[in-house]
């Protein structure tokens, strides 16, 4: 029995997709441009199993690992932020489930046992892989075979998506005190690195993420109306950075003595934008500040926020999270806000 689907791909383009069930025959599928093409395939190849003139060559038995890593690559890659270090994940995955081998041949227990095999071993930077870090192996090939099922058809299933991923430890954070502040801001002012103080300062006033910061360029800064635009965040979307206080001082100021002909914020030098990882280690020996990442100025920029009385929701705005989840790990700064709302409320409504 033959029967045609109708579907559509996440860019809007109509598919349809035959799909024969007949006793004694495995189950085969093709995906045409139009319904015509896909009922004269149908037809053909019905008539073929009954007669025991068909052999069996599905998208998943033809492609490979290979080329599903490859098209990935091409298509979708180019549109991420973080393509680096996706390309080098596919690469890791495309060794270990092997490069020719047919798509159709990938299942669950073996993208389990290279999973646990990564778990035990280092990742490509050479240290122990954490829980977080497998997630995201996964989270990559998870995408790519999304794509091969929804979009390109090469997969009836997604193989990666009945994996089970390790649980995530819970969340870091680590926010600067308000002597440690002080001390860190003195400390980077004073850098012979000049970039310094403004990228730390910009960090901590807007929540950004360090590779956003280097991504910005004084196109996307309108110091008069106090924004900067994010057009490559994490999640994919833009996002608008408020440059208000000490950011806009300090951004109007590095404006004045920015390398000319450097379209890069953070330009370093060759006209770049690096992260000055050896002048921060400096400062913050100098600062005397302990267990401190360049990423745990986001997590005082939250810090300061939920303290200052910002919602969950308003808090997810700010920092460019989709939902609240990652963002619950400040809701207990919150509690005081939250309290306050609860007491407006019930003198207005319950009062005794």
């Amino acid at each position: 029995m033959a029967h045609i689907e109708k579907r559509r791909t996440s860019k809007g383009q109509i598919r349809y997709r035959a799909q024969i069930v007949l006793k004694g025959h495995p189950r085969v599928s093709e995906t045409f441009s139009t319904r015509r093409e896909a009922k004269r395939w149908a037809e053909r190849t019905t008539e073929a199993m009954r007669q025991r003139r068909f052999e069996p060559g599905s998208e998943s038995e033809q492609r490979t690992m290979g080329d599903l890593v490859g098209r990935y690559i091409e298509e979708k890659l180019p549109h991420l932020a973080d393509q680096k270090e996706t390309s080098r994940r596919l690469e890791w995955w495309a060794g270990q489930l092997g490069q020719d081998t047919r798509l159709c041949q990938i299942t669950p227990a073996s993208i389990a046992s290279a999973r646990d095999r990564l778990a035990r071993g280092k990742g490509l930077s050479g240290k122990a892989v954490s829980p977080s870090t497998v997630r995201r192996y996964l989270t990559v090939l998870g995408s790519a075979m999304s794509m091969a099922t929804k979009e390109w058809f090469w997969m009836e299933d997604n193989p990666c998506s009945k994996v089970v991923r390790p649980t995530e430890p819970r969340g870091r954070v680590r926010c600067l005190d308000g002597d440690e502040r002080q001390r860190l801001l003195a400390a980077c002012e004073e850098s012979q690195t000049r970039l310094l103080y403004p990228l730390v300062v910009m960090a901590l006033c807007t929540g950004a993420r360090r590779g956003e910061l280097l991504r910005l360029t004084w196109q996307d800064v309108d110091l008069d109306r106090g924004v900067a635009i994010i057009h490559h965040s994490k999640n994919g979307e833009r996002r608008a950075l408020a440059i208000t206080g000490l950011a806009a001082s300090v951004l109007k100021e590095w404006s004045r003595v920015r390398r000319l002909g450097s379209d890069p914020v953070f330009a370093g030098r060759g006209g770049k934008a690096t992260f000055p990882q050896r002048a921060w280690q400096v400062a913050l020996e100098a600062a005397g500040i302990e267990d401190f990442r360049f990423h745990d100025l986001r997590h005082t920029f939250a810090s300061y926020l939920a303290m200052s009385g910002a919602t969950l929701a308003e808090l997810a705005e700010a920092l460019g999270h989709k939902t609240f989840a990652m963002v619950k790990r400040y809701a207990h700064l919150t509690e005081g806000h939250t309290a306050s709302v609860v007491a407006r409320m019930t003198q207005r409504f319950v009062a005794a």
